[in-house]
This record gives structure tokens, C-alpha cells and sequence, in this order.
């Protein structure tokens, strides 16, 4: 056990010029900035031991753009290994989207089928003058990265800090289960068949604030098990509920103060009470979101829209601030634990009648629509799961693991263990309630992007974010990640 030193820093990812903004089945490019993106890093040392945490204002890390970040803070400066830094995403789909397009593998595919002049045509293009180039969006950001991570290890300072913990309701389960079994994500739960929710939801909010010598406080760290996607449908740049988060703590705390916000084991869930559904204040192009029968409920106001994103930012700002009031312990020395660890686990296959039934399906589609004029993102998100099992077929052929970067930590009481994925909330349960740590932090989208990791019942209940094409990993895969974590914390507290 030693002294901690911690060190914050902060650095805006708003670029000069527009952006496509990442994820959803459709492009859309930015308008204008709802509110300030950022890169934060908080960097420890104690007992000889290093890690940097990364919080990136992006819908997730994956491995091109961590491992080019990793290579320039390694040119920036040698005082830590690149591997020992952490960087994960508050899965905001309000912000800088880092690839051509955004669903690329089965616009591909569908793609094969179209005729000779009926290619995937997208409804905005990134090829502008004003909006920020793929390859730029990628360098942007790693520096950014690099730049944050370099100037909190700079800063580290001695420190002292105090766990805690909150409550507030921020995330829903999205998965709607009907009477066939089957389930859908956003499914509409005004129906006679409709049976239950498939999922539960956490509202517990993992705490940390850190302090100076004078006990001044310089930051804090919330994890919150719900990705920052109440905008996600809108075409402007902004955090999300973290930025308003931050925005009510700083106007209690100061304009100093720096918050870490980590996104906890989400997979399926989403700010969106599915049982008192109340709709978009303007209309949205999702496929999946669509209510025929609506029924005005009294309830909290959009969750598609600004009043319903600050309203939850005040519920998770107004709950740490309650929780400092009450902090009574600061503590100055840790144990200090941090490892990086190398995996496999299996890729999720298709099967030889699932992947001729997808071809089947996407001729027919195809040939249903041969007379229309565009193929567009409606079509994409009609096929995706055609299109996605054909692709998974064609790479299980010489593929059968996936690689995974998991990090776990232990600092003194507090247990930290990430994964690359949009992990369903079980999983994040099933680590948390096995940990032997007195608080355990889940950090999602860290270090990879994988996307969903589905249960076995989400499965068998099928749709979005429970396809094969949803994601690399399947149960099998979740239940061997939360075995792996389960006995990495342990190990470090026996």
C-alpha cells in the first residue's frame, strides 16, 4: 500500500468542420453543436503500478482507433507502457462517426444482390469540403486521445479519494417479450401478447471523488450501467446526458472540475421507459421505433429530445452531489492492481440452413423491389439480419475465436473490470454480485468495439441486438467472459 497520485485532464473533440454523425441505420451530418464533446483521462500511480483511464464522448473505441492513439502516446512520452491505458466510450451516436458509412459489412452484402445500377445509395455523403474525412476523424480523435492521456499522467499529483455509492434511474431494458417468445428492441408494449419486459435495469451509480492535498475537489468518476444515447436519433454534435451532467456539477463544484463518465454493462438498455412510451417531440428515421396505436401517458418528458436528456442529466448530477454531502472518509494510500489480459473467446456462428435462408430471403427482397429507384437505408436495416448472417457464415469458415482486450484493476476496495462490448446487464450482475470487492466498476466499449453481447434468452427471443449480425459474440462467449472477470478480481483479494 501507497500513496495515490492521480492527475485529470479534458480536451474537446468538436472539430472545425462538420461531421458524420456515427451510428443508426441512416447518415446524417451534423448540423450544428448541441453541446462540447470531449476527451477526459485520469491517470493513477500507486504501489508501482500504472493506469490511465480514458472516457471518450464517441459510440465506441475500436481497435484501429485505440491502437493509433496507443502508438502516439508512445511517442509523446515513454514514463508508461501504452497497453496500461484504458479507453472506452459513452456511446454517444450524436458524435464524431470515424468510418465511411455506417453499417459497411451488410451494405456490402446487399450490395452482391442489387442489379448492376441499383447500388446501396447513401442518403448524405462524407465526401464534402465541409465535413471532416474518415481518415481525419480517425487522427483527430487519436491524437486527442494521446494528448488527454499524456497531460493527466503529467499532472498526477498526490491525491486522495473516497469510493461511494448512488442511486438514480437513468436506464430501461429496451427488449420486449411477447407470448410466442419472441422479442423485439424498442418493441411496442401496448399489445395483447405483449408479456414482459425481458430484462431488469440497475439505477445504482458507482462513485468515485478525488481530492487535492487540501481536499479540494478535483473530479469524480460515475458509472452508470445506460449508454448516452437519449439524442441519438438528432442531427446535432453533443454528449448527451453526460454533457449536462457535467454542466450541473461544474455550476455546483466549478468550471475546474472534471468527470469521468463510464458507460456500464448496457447491451439492452436505453433512457426510454418502455411502458410509459412517450414519443419523439419531431419524427425520427428509425425502422425500428415506430408505435401505431400511441397513447399519451403521463410520464417523464421525451427521451428523444433535449427536456428529456437534461432532465435526466439532473437526476445523475443531483445524486452526486447528494452523496459528496455526505462523504465522510478520504483516503490517501492504496493497494494498487492492474492487469491487461489477452483472450479468445468463440466467434457465434451461423448454421448452413440459417445462411442459405438468408440468401433466400434478400433474393426475394431484391426482386420484390426491382422497380425501386434507390436502395437506401431502409433496405439495409430490412436486410440486416440477412445480410449479416451471410457475412458471419463467410468468416466462421476461417475463423473460430474472437480476440479480446479485458482490463482489471484493483484499487484499495474498488474492483475495475472492462470488456469491448455492448454488454447485456446480467453479465455486468453475474461480475458484480461474484466480486469479491467491496464496489465493483463495469466498464463497457473499453478497448475494442464488439458490440452486443447477448444472454441466451435474448437469443432465443431474437431481433436487434440479439441477432447473430448484432454483434461477434454469443452467450457462450458471455458466460466465460464473466468467468474469466469473476476469477481475475477475486484473485487480486484472496
Amino acid at each position: 500500500m501507497s500513496k495515490v497520485l492521480i492527475g485529470w485532464a479534458e480536451e474537446s473533440i468538436v472539430p472545425e468542420k462538420r461531421v458524420m454523425l456515427a451510428g443508426q441505420f441512416y447518415e446524417r451530418i451534423s448540423e450544428y453543436v448541441e453541446s462540447d464533446i470531449t476527451v477526459t483521462a485520469m491517470a493513477v500511480e500507486a504501489d508501482g503500478e500504472q493506469m490511465i483511464i480514458v472516457s471518450v464522448d464517441v459510440v465506441y473505441v475500436n481497435n484501429t482507433l485505440l491502437e493509433l492513439a496507443r502508438q502516439k502516446f508512445a511517442v509523446m512520452t515513454k514514463e508508461v507502457a501504452p497497453e496500461k491505458i484504458i479507453v472506452s466510450a459513452i456511446h454517444s451516436h450524436t458524435s464524431i462517426g470515424y468510418q465511411a458509412s455506417g453499417i459497411i459489412a451488410t451494405q456490402k452484402i446487399l450490395n452482391e444482390f442489387l442489379p448492376e445500377d441499383r447500388k446501396y445509395t447513401a442518403l448524405v455523403s462524407s465526401e464534402r469540403d465541409d465535413v471532416l474525412a474518415p481518415e481525419e476523424a480517425i487522427d483527430f480523435l487519436a491524437e486527442k486521445i494521446a494528448s488527454a492521456a499524456k497531460k493527466a499522467w503529467e499532472s498526477k499529483e498526490e491525491a486522495l479519494y473516497a469510493n461511494a455509492f448512488g442511486r438514480a434511474v437513468v436506464g430501461h431494458c429496451r427488449r420486449v417479450v411477447y407470448d410466442d417468445g419472441s422479442a423485439k428492441m424498442w418493441g411496442d408494449t401496448n399489445s395483447a401478447n405483449f408479456v414482459e419486459i425481458e430484462g431488469g435495469n440497475d439505477s445504482g451509480v458507482e462513485l468515485l471523488y478525488t481530492f487535492n492535498k487540501d481536499r479540494k475537489l478535483t473530479g469524480v468518476v460515475a458509472n452508470i450501467a445506460c449508454p448516452a444515447q437519449v439524442l441519438e436519433h438528432r442531427s446535432f454534435i453533443s454528449s448527451d446526458y453526460w454533457g449536462k451532467v457535467k454542466q450541473f456539477l461544474r455550476e455546483e463544484f466549478g468550471a475546474d472540475l472534471y468527470l469521468l463518465a463510464l458507460c456500464g454493462a448496457g447491451g439492452d438498455q436505453c433512457p426510454r421507459d418502455m411502458i410509459r412510451w412517450v414519443n419523439p417531440e419531431t419524427p425520427i428515421n428509425d425502422p425500428h421505433v415506430k408505435r401505431e396505436h400511441y397513447i399519451e401517458r403521463k410520464a417523464d418528458p421525451s427521451m428523444f429530445d433535449i427536456k428529456g436528456c437534461t432532465l435526466v442529466g439532473k437526476r445523475v448530477a443531483n445524486e452526486i452531489i447528494a452523496v459528496y454531502d455526505e462523504l465522510t472518509e478520504l483516503k490517501s494510500e492504496a493497494e494498487f492492481k492492474h492487469k491487461v489480459i489477452k483472450y479468445d473467446l468463440p466467434l457465434r456462428k451461423a448454421t448452413p440452413a440459417e445462411y442459405e435462408k438468408a440468401i433466400r430471403e434478400i433474393e426475394y427482397y431484391v426482386q420484390k423491389n426491382k422497380d425501386k429507384e434507390v436502395f437506401n437505408y431502409e433496405d439495409n436495416a430490412a436486410m440486416f439480419v440477412y445480410a449479416g448472417t451471410i457475412a458471419r457464415y463467410r468468416r466462421q469458415q476461417t475463423e473460430e475465436t474472437v480476440p479480446v482486450e479485458i482490463h482489471i484493476a484493483k484499487l484499495g476496495n474498488i474492483a475495475i473490470a472492462t470488456n469491448p462490448f455492448e454488454l447485456f446487464l446480467d453479465y455486468g450482475n453475474r461480475i458484480k454480485a461474484r466480486s469479491l470487492a467491496e464496489q465493483t466498476i463495469i466498464i463497457q466499449l473499453a478497448c475494442g468495439a464488439l458490440a452486443y453481447l447477448p444472454t441466451a434468452k435474448a437469443e432465443r427471443g431474437s431481433h436487434y441486438s440479439a441477432y447473430i449480425t448484432s454483434g461477434h459474440v454469443g452467450h457462450e462467449g458471455g458466460d466465460m467472459l464473466v468467468r474469466k472477470s469473476v476469477a481475475e478480481i477475486n484473485d487480486m483479494w484472496m
